[in-house]
């Protein structure tokens, strides 16, 4: 038997991933594409990636990789009232259209899907959300009508309610200095490590930090820097001759109990 090939892919890890879907240039099919702007505009943390999907189906497929949770954002039209919203949850995702015979210009969402499922095997994201806004204008050249911008408004809260500010609340930034030493401030090290004991590891390109009850059980100690509660640690052992310098983005994981800083992600 000849194993199905599949092309190789590479994509960082995120915490959510917000794929906007639609063509630009036909009205309310933007929409999609138009939400993802805005979110960029308005700022998201480093744990959340922003898409503009376009009308390349199989692109989007391509950027679900490394997401922990998808978020996808299309038109519609079903001869609902425009502006409508449906929201389909994951579960109603499991019978996905079949690749065979479809045309690459005739991808959909859930085509786009289907082909994740194919190309992404056990790393297809197991938490996946579609939103889709009733069109009432596909005119070439037009801009969004009054009733699909509205409804894109009420979208682009949820995203931002449900998926982008749980991350941003979890994400906090560190510092590694010239010297060997990560500095942490005094809010992170006060909710995430109140002992002042961690012990470090490296994880693929993170460096993983880990709570310990007290310094009495070894691991590395948080030295207050100064009266405002900051805190740092001598980290150059544990990174093995990766000592990078400068301010990187990190990700407190609650289900692991552990922060996580993206090492190749300089600020």
């Amino acid at each position: 038997m000849v194993a199905e090939a599949r092309p190789e892919i590479s994509s960082q890890q995120c915490e959510v991933a917000v794929i906007g879907c639609g063509n630009l240039l036909r009205g309310d099919d933007g929409v999609g594409p138009i939400l993802v702007r805005h979110l960029w505009e308005a700022g998201v943390p480093g744990g959340v990636r922003l898409v503009d999907g376009g009308t390349a189906g199989m692109d989007a497929a391509f950027q679900m990789r490394g997401a922990k949770r998808v978020v996808i954002v299309d038109a519609s039209r079903t001869g609902a009232e425009p502006g409508t919203v449906y929201r389909v949850p994951a579960e109603q995702l499991e019978n996905l259209p079949p690749l065979d015979g479809l045309h690459t210009h005739s991808f959909r969402w859930d085509h786009a899907l289907a082909f994740g499922r194919w190309l992404l095997g056990t790393e297809y994201p197991n938490d996946i959300t579609v939103f889709l806004i009733e069109a009432a204008d596909l005119s070439p050249g037009v801009e969004l009508t009054a009733k699909v911008r509205s409804a894109m408004a009420t979208v682009q809260g949820l995203v931002t309610q449900e998926w982008i500010q749980p991350v941003r609340d979890r994400e906090a930034v560190v510092d590694f200095t010239s010297d060997g030493y990560l500095r942490l401030g005094s809010e992170l090290a006060r909710l995430r490590f109140p002992s002042d004991a961690a012990v470090a590891l490296l994880r693929d390109e993170e460096l993983v930090l880990i709570p310990l009850r007290g310094p009495q059980g070894g691991g590395l100690v948080l030295k207050q820097r100064n009266t405002a509660g900051d805190r740092s640690l001598l980290i150059s052992e544990a990174l093995r001759g990766r000592e990078p310098t400068g301010r990187r983005h990190a990700v407190w994981d609650e289900a692991q109990g552990e922060l996580r800083i993206r090492l190749e992600e300089a600020m």
